[in-house]
């Protein structure tokens, strides 16, 4: 009898379904995953943390605190949050923004602290030390939200300018104070602007980068090849790294599409994980099914 690896036989219990077509936002032939197959975890560089593959993202499209996900509203979004803990998701990407802390506050309650990664992300403005809240109180006010003492990840976010380094020393200042009480465990930036990116991957201040990256250049800092180049000088560098925009938001979720970008991210890039934005179980499991295909 032929040997089949766990590629193929992935493949093969997926091609079984083709009858069971599911349609979501754009997406075609999607479908459901067989309920063994888990999605593993990860070495996340050097942060010290161990993290899913994959993370669910709460904040497609997400503005004016909400996004796709919370739009859903609380009993659907646990629903799927839920669906994703059981087919080994156990990383939440969040954000006051997307107005989703809250919601997955519900959703891990009753579930062991100690098997999630809960990352979240501060706003922040160039010298802006009195135009908002301290870090002390932005991250009080988070843990409040989710429902929790300390969060794994907190990322300055949407960052746009190379010399961030020198313009966030206030919010530096105030994470690394909150690594050193156990508040964070882990600390970094999510990127968007090549300049920014390239400072991230050297600088020894960040654990966790979060970068756009998908095969088509689709709401990208730079092209697919010069990105790919900073991931991997990151990787070298120790810092852990989040794929993100890996549908291009949305804009590229045909099956073909789909399926050339996990391969892309799983196979050309130095990723650690990647945080897909997926509106129901049908999608996610259409994900898993691809992503763990090139495990």
């Amino acid at each position: 009898m032929e040997k089949i690896n766990r590629r193929k036989f992935i493949l093969a219990g997926a091609a079984g379904l083709a009858g069971l077509t599911f349609a979501g936002k754009g997406y075609g032939h999607i479908y459901p995953l067989s309920n063994d197959v888990m999605v593993d975890k990860v070495k996340f560089g050097e942060s010290g943390l161990t993290v899913s593959r994959i993370a669910m993202g709460t904040g497609t499209r997400g503005y004016n605190n909400s996004s796709n996900m919370t739009r859903l509203g609380m009993d659907k979004f646990v629903q799927l949050a839920r669906h994703a803990y059981e087919r080994g998701i156990r990383f939440y990407d969040m954000a006051e923004g997307y107005g989703s802390m809250p919601f997955v506050a519900e959703s891990i309650k009753g579930l062991p602290r100690e098997n999630i990664t809960l990352l979240s992300k501060i706003w922040t403005y160039e010298d802006g030390s009195d135009r908002i809240e301290p870090v002390p109180q932005f991250l009080d006010r988070f843990r409040k939200a989710a429902n929790t003492d300390y969060f794994d990840v907190i990322l300055m976010h949407c960052l746009q300018q190379g010399n961030w380094n020198e313009t966030r020393k206030h919010y530096m200042d105030g994470l690394s104070k909150a690594k050193q009480d156990g508040i964070v465990k882990a600390i970094g930036v999510s990127c968007h602007d090549k300049g920014a990116l390239e400072t991230a991957a050297e600088s020894p201040w960040v654990d966790v980068i979060m970068a756009r990256i998908n095969p088509f250049g689709t709401m990208m800092d730079g092209t697919p090849d010069e990105i790919k180049a900073i991931i991997a000088k990151a990787v070298q560098n120790g810092k852990g790294v989040i794929g993100m925009k890996i549908f291009g938001e949305g804009k590229n979720v045909s099956e073909e599409e789909r399926t050339q970008s996990i391969q892309f991210n799983m196979t050309q890039t130095n990723i650690h994980c990647m945080t897909l934005g997926c509106e129901t179980e049908a999608e996610m499991d259409d994900a898993i099914t691809k992503v763990m295909s090139f495990v």
